[in-house]
């Protein structure tokens, strides 16, 4: 089940709103939260939820163990190395496995057999949820959790189950234990949903449909500007699939009494690739920097550590994202301009055009490392490289099938992805008739959406892949 479904729109999210409203008590909002949250993930994978739940009472057990009192330095090191090799081996099994004997098959001629695993929705997200529990737990950042209920309430809420945002378990485990539904911030979720909503449904879905037919086309049909228009759908239609989900999450934890930190801040205005990943998917980048970066010595041992640790971390990123190699050249990509960008910092106080090249230089490697990310083999990125920079007029069946895509509808779309990809200026932002109409208009935009979504609309969901 996706948020932006009838199903979750019309039956299960009122269902779940009214019957937490019915109560007082938190031991029975908690419970209902529970209960909906194992529905919910039971729709779309009712054997996987057992491995959820196996996965939570693994960590539930290794942080209690970790704990005790009497439990010695060399003890609680042992039961945490323990607990994130389980986890690491538990994922590597449901995801990387296929993909590893694959390669080991293709590159010494053997035969094994390749086993037919179906990737569990979200595992990668719930995964690292666990693990940042127990290491927050052992460095003492977070009390145990003895209550196995509220542990497996915080890994498998439904708002951020399946595609994030990752939400480190000290964040909100006060909200567990103690949370407050007011009017208010019922009101601001409803809004902050409207509007991941419509990200989702009014944006991406339409932008989606260029970028998938032009990608799904023939290598080199499209031609060069059919291209450089799919590619750029492409950056729009992840940017407002992935944070639309994220606002449509941080808007039901609003209403449900959470607060989730923010996971995007308008990447696409960024000038640097450093700083592009202090606003995209926020809290992965934490997550790598805070379990990952800062333990194998941050940037406190020289520029040249300090580079190597980048360069881990984002291989370690690229994969995370997928079984496939296309995402771990994407994550190197990625950290190959962050060394050259620590090796050759920006100066401060730099000139207009400077900063306008900047912009450039960022989005045009944006745009291409998204082809890297999109593309289901090397040899499918190199033809849509080649495609991009070497002119090329497209062919006949090319050029009906991008003229087919570009309908009115579809380029308004991506005109409004454009647009909402920059900032409201600050004043604009404080404004109180803005303010006041941001609630109605959310309302119509989920209106807006519901309709769509009833018309049959284009709906494919990238993070499921993760």
């Amino acid at each position: 089940m996706v948020f932006s479904s009838l199903a979750f729109l019309c039956i299960f999210l009122p269902v779940c709103l009214i019957l937490d409203r019915l109560f007082r008590d938190l031991r029975i909002k908690n419970a209902i939260l529970l209960a909906a949250s194992l529905i919910f993930y039971s729709y779309g994978e009712p054997v996987y939820v057992i491995l959820m739940a196996g996965s939570a009472l693994m960590n539930y057990i290794w942080a209690l163990l970790l704990s005790r009192d009497n439990a010695s330095p060399a003890a609680r090191k042992g039961f945490l190395a323990a607990s994130v090799i389980t986890n690491l081996a538990a994922l590597a099994l449901f995801k990387y496995s296929a993909m590893m004997i694959t390669s080991v098959n293709r590159i010494t001629g053997a035969s094994i057999r390749v086993p037919q695993i179906a990737l569990p929705l979200g595992i990668s997200f719930f995964t690292f949820q666990a693990m940042s529990y127990v290491i927050d737990v052992y460095r003492g950042d977070c009390r145990v959790q003895k209550n196995f209920g509220r542990l497996l309430l915080y890994i498998s809420f439904f708002p951020q189950l399946i595609a994030g945002p990752i939400v480190k378990y000290r964040d909100i485990e006060e909200e567990i234990r103690d949370r407050s539904e007011t009017r208010e911030l019922t009101a601001k979720g409803i809004r902050r949903f409207g509007t991941g909503l419509a990200k989702k449904v009014l944006i991406s879905n339409y932008v989606a449909a260029i970028a998938d037919g032009i990608f799904n086309s023939a290598p080199g049909a499209a031609g060069t500007a059919g291209a450089w228009i799919g590619a750029i759908a492409y950056t729009l239609q992840i940017y407002y699939d992935f944070s639309g989900y994220s606002d449509m999450a941080i808007g039901l934890g609003y209403m449900f009494g959470f607060h989730f930190k923010e996971n995007f801040d308008h990447p696409y205005i960024a000038m640097s690739v450093k700083d592009f990943w202090r606003r995209w998917h926020i809290s992965l980048s934490s997550w790598f920097r805070d379990y990952l970066y800062i333990p194998l010595g941050g940037n406190r041992r020289g520029r040249g550590r300090t580079v190597l640790n980048k360069f881990i971390v984002f291989a370690c990123t690229g994969i995370w994202h997928g079984a496939n190699w296309t995402f771990l050249l994407w994550g190197l990509y990625h950290g190959t301009f962050l060394m050259i960008e620590e090796i050759f910092p920006k100066r401060k106080n730099r000139p207009a055009s400077a900063k306008v090249l900047s912009h450039i230089y960022l989005l045009l490697v944006v745009i291409i490392g998204f082809v890297l990310f999109r593309c289901d083999t090397l040899t499918d990125c190199g033809h849509m490289l080649k495609t991009m920079f070497i002119p090329g007029a497209p062919t006949e069946a090319g050029r009906i099938l991008t003229m087919s895509l570009l309908t009115p509808v579809n380029v308004t779309a991506m005109f409004a992805g454009i647009i909402f990809a920059m900032p409201l200026p600050g004043k604009l932002k404080q404004n109180r008739t803005v303010k006041a109409i941001s609630y109605p208009a959310a309302l119509l935009a989920v209106a807006f959406a519901v309709l769509s979504l009833s018309s049959g609309t284009y709906n494919p969901f990238i993070y499921f892949r993760f």
